[in-house]
């Protein structure tokens, strides 16, 4: 097994694995397993590990994450939940589980394995390569889960908190607003964009259309436009927002844009980080 190969991820989870052979069967997708076992099966020889450096014998009788990311469901869920017991005491019930609903949810999990690079690192098979399962929040979210059982079954629970803690909960805390005991999104061009990348066929592009007023009293207009290449004529989605500022235009503007997709679209469809506060 050829341990540099995932260098760059344990630096970026900041730790390094014991037994490297539990992350690589976090990484490893069930299309890429099945694929291997055939071959083994039709070779009549055990794998070698070509594909980044894995190997079949290390996995013992799991061949795939599925059973990494049962336990990490369950280890995610259980930290986060001390996590915002200790944090937000003032919180009651309902407020904590809509609060870990969102942390928790796909997209937001999805987004954080784009920021470890853990798309990078899957084993995926052929089909599901060609499919672009690389950037699947699907795969992506149930990857992560599945890195998060490997950290807690090599070094326990404590360098899961602190992953948890410092580079989890942390980052998203600070574009949360906090008002005694219930919480609202401040970062909704985040929380648009956390929606837009579930549909492969819409695009998000921002326009300053309008600068008003002297330099030291400025007023921009900017428009967001949702742009959907699946509909008849390429329709687009637009909504326009002013501001003292480019950024404070851009997030009333995404806002409003949520507003309205909150408004059409199934519950399923919206992330949780579009919900929040209700």
């Amino acid at each position: 097994m050829n341990r540099e190969d995932l260098t760059p991820l344990e630096e970026a989870l900041g730790y390094r694995f014991q037994r490297p052979s539990l992350l690589w069967l976090a990484l490893s997708h069930s299309s890429y397993s099945g694929e291997a076992q055939a071959s083994v099966a039709v070779s009549g020889t055990a794998s070698g590990g070509s594909a980044g450096g894995y190997s079949e014998s290390n996995a013992g009788p799991k061949t795939d994450n599925e059973q990494l990311e049962f336990l990490g469901d369950s280890v995610l869920s259980f930290v986060i939940s001390s996590e915002l017991v200790q944090r937000f005491p003032q919180f009651r019930e309902g407020a904590l589980s809509k609060l870990r609903a969102h942390l928790v949810s796909e997209n937001h999990l999805a987004e954080i394995a784009r920021r470890f690079g853990i798309g990078e690192h899957l084993l995926l098979g052929r089909g599901e390569e060609k499919n672009g399962g690389r950037h699947k929040a699907t795969l992506l979210s149930d990857g992560f889960e599945a890195v998060i059982a490997a950290l807690y079954l090599d070094g326990g629970i404590e360098p899961v908190r602190r992953l948890i803690a410092n580079k989890i909960l942390d980052p998203e805390l600070e574009r949360l607003s906090v008002h005694g005991d219930s919480w609202t999104v401040t970062d909704f061009k985040s929380a648009l964009q956390e929606l837009i990348q579930t549909k492969a066929h819409q695009q998000l592009s921002y326009l300053v259309v309008d600068e008003a007023g002297p330099d030291h009293h400025k007023s921009f207009t900017v428009e967001v436009r949702l742009q959907d290449a699946s509909s008849p004529g390429n329709s687009a989605h637009v909504r326009r927002a002013v501001g003292p500022t480019k950024k404070k235009a851009e997030q009333e503007a995404a806002r409003q844009m949520l507003a309205d997709l909150r408004d059409s679209e199934p519950p399923a469809a919206v992330p949780e980080s579009a919900k929040v506060g209700e």
